[in-house]
Order: structure tokens, then sequence, then C-alpha cells
């Protein structure tokens, strides 16, 4: 005769240990920790800056300059989080943020206004994606050979292009959009499209076909392959939204600076790369967050500021961001290690 055993009072039966727990509840779980403590640190450098300097940190028009500045890498962020969740990587971002800002502000394109300028930023950004995606996906390419060829070719197109000057931009529309007439309730214009390429990014990699294969290429090609998944498609139309993503930010920094210049987005590349990883984005692939870029970008915008404010030297800066980049990369092996 079987004996029926009571359940102990305290009701410890009832609370599945972490092991029992299904894989998507574990998922969450992390994600939910990434989250809080990139919120973490990102409220402990508010806190730095509002001690620092109190007046200046926390004045209205710095918080929208921080903003601002988070805007345009931000949605470079966005793309750049898709492309490493596949699996692949883009190192041609800030050159084709260049090239599109200085293709979109010469004197023949402006005749077109508001519309020309915006038309050809995006498209010159969409034509280097499919550069991109054409080389890695059916050219066979290394991605990062790809991408490296399109940066130096992108770099000296737009050089070519400006003979070395900055392209002043004439066109009122533009001009007007980085005035603070044109702020929506105290929101640059700017922020308001960093926050709806955020959402649409969110909604497309968590709540979409297209984002459950970005992870799968990701995770494992050749499976996603056997599963019916057609891998090289995907891969095109990664770099095709990395591309767009880049178009967009150049002329997000055509109404911040008014103008276009070859040199525009230096370095891009790496701070889009390392705020996609200090968000949770594995850089082997497989797993990326749109949340957790975003809260990288603000975090290293929020530091440059601080630095900026207290006058602090750039390299020291730059140390600091490598700092920050070591310690997550380390943090991303331990977890994946402890799975």
């Amino acid at each position: 005769m079987t004996q029926h055993v009571s359940p102990p009072r305290d009701g410890t039966d009832m609370v599945p240990s972490t092991r029992e727990l299904p894989a998507w509840r574990t998922v969450v779980a992390r994600a939910d920790v990434r989250t809080l403590s990139l919120l973490g640190v990102l409220a402990a450098l508010i806190v730095i800056g509002g001690i620092t300097r109190p007046d200046e940190f926390l004045d209205t028009r710095n918080l929208q300059l921080v903003l601002t500045q988070a805007s345009v890498i931000g949605v470079v962020t966005v793309g750049m989080t898709f492309v490493i969740t596949s699996g692949g990587i883009d190192l041609s971002v800030g050159a084709i943020v260049a090239l599109s800002s200085v293709w979109a502000t010469t004197v023949a394109t402006q005749e077109y206004g508001f519309a020309g300028i915006l038309f050809t930023a995006v498209l010159v950004g969409l034509g280097c994606g499919l550069v991109n995606g054409l080389l890695v996906a059916y050219g066979g390419m290394v991605p990062f050979i790809a991408t490296l060829a399109m940066l130096a070719s992108a770099r000296g197109l737009a050089l070519q292009i400006t003979d070395g000057r900055t392209q002043i931009v004439s066109v009122d529309g533009i001009l007007k959009l980085g005035e603070r007439d044109s702020y929506v309730l105290g929101v640059p214009p700017l922020v308001l499209v960093f926050a709806v390429v955020t959402v649409l990014g969110w909604l497309i990699l968590n709540r979409t076909t297209f984002g459950r294969r970005t992870v799968a290429v990701g995770g494992n090609a050749e499976a996603a392959r056997l599963a019916g998944i057609d891998v090289r498609r995907q891969r095109l139309y990664l770099y095709l939204l990395s591309g767009l993503c880049c178009g967009i930010a150049a002329f997000l920094l055509i109404i911040l600076s008014g103008s276009g210049t070859n040199t525009n987005g230096n370095l891009y590349e790496l701070d889009a790369i390392a705020a996609a990883i200090i968000g949770g984005t594995l850089l082997s692939g497989g797993r990326g967050t749109i949340t957790g870029s975003v809260l990288g970008v603000l975090i290293f915008t929020t530091i440059t500021d601080i630095f900026a404010l207290n006058n602090l030297q750039s390299d020291v800066q730059q140390i600091a961001k490598g700092a920050i980049i070591v310690a997550a990369v380390l943090v991303q092996r331990r977890t994946a290690s402890t799975t």
C-alpha cells in the first residue's frame, strides 16, 4: 500500500528550483538582471554627474544634448545589434554615415530640398549595405574583411566628394529641425526618431519571424539552413538593415551639425559594437538585445558628457570605455560558461 507523504508546512516544495525552470524563464530572468544592472550603472553615472557638476549636468539643455548625441550613434547601434546577433560584424558603419552625409549635402542634392537630402542619405546607406550583404552572403567573404574594405572605400569616396571641405547645409527645413523651436514637449526631434527606431527594432527582433531567423542564424547557421531558413538571404537583409540605419543616422547628423564632412561618423563602428556588447548582445551571435544596446549607448554618451564637463582629457575617457568593454566581455564569458 502506497503511503501519502504530506508536503512540508513551509511550502518549499511548491517553489521549483532554478534547474527546473523552463528555459525561456531562465533567459527572461537573466535578461532582467542584465537590464537592471545597466540601469544601475546609468543611475550611478547620473549621480556622479549630479555631484561633480550639479548646475551643469542636471541642466535641462545638457540632458537634451546628451540624448541628442546618443540618438545618432544609437540608431547605428540598433542596426549593428541585428548584424552581431546573426554572428556577423560591420566595421563600415562610421564610413557609411560619412559617405551618406556628404553625398546628401552636395550642392546638387540640396537643390531638391528636404526630401532630396533625406532620400539621398537613406539611399546611399542602403546601397552600401547592399554591397556588404552581397559580399558576405553571396560572395562568401568574411564579414570582417568585407566591411573593412567598405570602410576604406566609403571614407575615400567621401573625401573625394568633399575634397576635404565641409559642406554647409542651406535648406531651411533641415536647419529648423536643429533649433529649440522644433522640440516637441521639450524633446528634440532627433530623440523622437531614435525612439521610433528603437521600438521598431525591438519589435522586429523579438516579435517577428525575421527576428527569430536572425537569432537562429547567429546561434547555428547550419542548423538554421537545415530548418529551412535561407541563411544567405537573411544575411543580405541584415546588412541592408544596417545600411538603412546608417543612412537615417547620417540624416540626423546633418540636422545636428548643419553640414556634411568626410570626418563624420569617426569611430562609430567601435562605439556601436561596444554599446551592443555591454548591452548583452553576444559577439559570437545567437543572442541580441535592443534594450541593452540602447542602455549601452546612453552609458557611453553620459560618460563622455561627464568627462567633458569636468575637463578631463579624452585619453582618460577612452581608457574608461576600454575597461568597460573588457569587463562586459568577461561577464559574457562567465555567463556563457555557466549555462
